[in-house]
């Protein structure tokens, strides 16, 4: 990350106290962007119910009110402070591993930090929380009523069938975050040397960080379109009718073609953009603000 450096005052619980209030942060703002997108990559394309993102958002709206706009929020909530808690620390711990005296790092050894923190958020939290979050929205876009919340679903699911259940699409996911992060990293520190050069005031400012983070948000998604799409299939309500994650991919490309990998892509966009964005914000700042404080 361009402005984030080796803190000696960065432990395991700062780190753990940042990620917590870096993802509830952005998960809060962020969450109808990825209910909207999650809803149009669960709807047939044959009888679509809405016409794009703002069809969709508005109807969600008008059927449901705010709150359902926020169905399944609380394990994505919940477990963002965990997804985020994972993802630094993976990826500071992997980076200082190659980062030489003057604290620079290669473009191969980011990447490789990058798929660490990745694979690490994908285990301990983006998939039992992305499976709840799918299957609460998809309960919600078919009317069946089977769930009544989050907490609900979690239960349910773990009744019917057991600690598997919040963990089908583990696959697609750990391909898809730990593309993410291999892509992010880098393509972060690629904007922050483009926009502000190596000025060091610059490069620590939480600002900037923000604004390279969205920039490679946005080029992480046109990345992992196709996973994220499989990956939300095989953990909706319909998740069964899959055997594995190649024959998801297979079933998609045949019945309804490539162009659908990449349904949802605008309201992905806005969401992943401003999540990322936000992080590479916060993160920083809340450095800052520890620094501060244990100053005094």
């Amino acid at each position: 990350m361009g402005g984030v450096k080796k803190n000696p005052n960065d432990g395991p619980v700062m780190t753990f106290a940042k990620g917590l209030l870096t993802g509830t942060i952005e998960a809060v703002i962020c969450y109808p962007t990825e209910l909207v997108k999650t809803t149009l990559q669960l709807q047939s394309k044959e009888n679509p119910q809405y016409k794009g993102m703002l069809d969709c958002a508005s109807k969600v709206y008008k059927a449901h009110g705010v709150r359902g706009l926020y169905a399944g929020a609380a394990p994505l909530i919940v477990g963002s402070s965990g997804k985020q808690a994972a993802r630094w620390t993976a990826y500071t711990s992997a980076a200082n591993m190659f980062r030489d005296e003057n604290g620079k790092i290669s473009l191969p050894a980011n990447m490789f930090a990058g798929v660490c923190a990745g694979a690490s958020e994908a285990i301990f939290a983006v998939t039992p929380m992305e499976t709840i979050k799918t299957r609460v929205a998809d309960a919600q876009r078919k009317g069946t009523g089977m769930y009544k919340g989050s907490l609900d679903a979690t239960i349910k699911i773990l009744k019917s069938e057991g600690p598997s259940g919040i963990y089908r699409g583990v696959t697609p996911t750990i391909l898809k975050q730990s593309t993410n992060q291999m892509v992010r990293f880098p393509v972060q520190s690629f904007f922050m040397g483009l926009f502000v050069g190596d000025d060091p005031v610059k490069r620590a400012n939480p600002l900037w960080n923000g604004l390279a983070g969205a920039c490679a948000g946005a080029v992480s998604v046109v990345v992992t379109m196709p996973q994220d799409t499989v990956k939300t299939r095989m953990q909706g309500e319909d998740a069964k009718l899959y055997r594995s994650t190649m024959h998801c991919f297979n079933t998609i490309l045949k019945e309804e073609g490539a162009a659908f990998f990449f349904t949802g892509t605008l309201p992905r966009l806005v969401r992943v953009s401003l999540d990322v964005g936000i992080t590479f914000t916060i993160f920083p700042l809340l450095g800052i603000l520890f620094d501060k404080m244990s100053e005094k």
